[in-house]
């Protein structure tokens, strides 16, 4: 095993546990490591804005701005409040299982490349995402069958959310690649930065929250309540 590959394995741990802490100790955390979480990310997308040079710089940090704390973090606290605690950590089990599924299989079996945008993707990995992004509907059925039922439903939510995961990284790589980068950072030892991490669950959490949990016709009344919930609960 390469020393690259146990910084990437022990911090995956860290992280996953770190995730367990801030979902299920309280609230207060949960929102706070959101926004930390957000702010990385937004700083590493300026870098790569401002690597990649254009006249429209300000426009485009602009609507990252936005997008991070306006769209992923409204998301992700609004998954969390409205539904519950478990139902995120669920999401996010997806989302790193899809990952985790991408990189195993995409590095043991190889094969054909899935796309120039990003030279190390191969079809094998995409479709060991879509297989991994199942296993934590077939876990959290074991816990609660009543909630998490195998259905047609929740086979499609998850790989839906594994290919919205897998657009995520892929429109992430793009722009690594037009900004002549490998990594956004090196805040975690063994994938780079925050972007490096999470650049497939920024669009799949909102991707949840609007199309399965509060659609588009109710997202920005939703939106309204979810910021004015967490403001007042500060």
């Amino acid at each position: 095993m390469s020393e690259e590959l146990q910084k990437r394995i022990i911090t995956s741990i860290l992280l996953f546990l770190t995730a367990i802490f801030c979902i299920f100790v309280h609230k207060y955390f949960f929102i706070t490591s959101i926004l930390i979480i957000s702010y990385f990310a937004f700083d590493e997308m300026c870098m790569i804005i401002h690597r990649i040079g254009s006249y429209f710089q300000f426009l485009l940090k602009l609507i990252s701005l936005f997008y991070l704390f306006g769209i992923f973090a409204v998301s992700a606290v609004g998954l969390y409040l409205i539904k519950d605690p478990f139902f995120f950590f669920y999401i996010l089990s997806i989302c790193i299982c899809s990952d985790i599924g991408g990189y195993t299989v995409g590095k043991n079996v190889g094969g054909k490349k899935l796309t120039k945008i990003s030279p190390n993707k191969t079809i094998s990995g995409s479709l060991g995402s879509f297989c991994f992004s199942i296993i934590p509907l077939l876990i959290f059925y074991n816990i609660d069958s009543s909630e998490y039922l195998l259905s047609t439903n929740n086979f499609l939510m998850c790989l839906f959310t594994s290919l919205t995961c897998q657009l995520g990284d892929l429109f992430i790589s793009y722009q690594k690649r037009k900004a002549k980068i490998k990594n956004t950072g090196k805040i975690l030892p063994g994938h780079g930065g925050m972007l490096d991490r999470i650049d497939g669950i920024i669009f799949s959490i909102p991707f949840i929250f609007i199309i399965y949990i509060v659609g588009f016709t109710d997202f920005f009344e939703t939106y309204k309540d979810v910021i004015s919930y967490a403001i007042k609960s500060q």
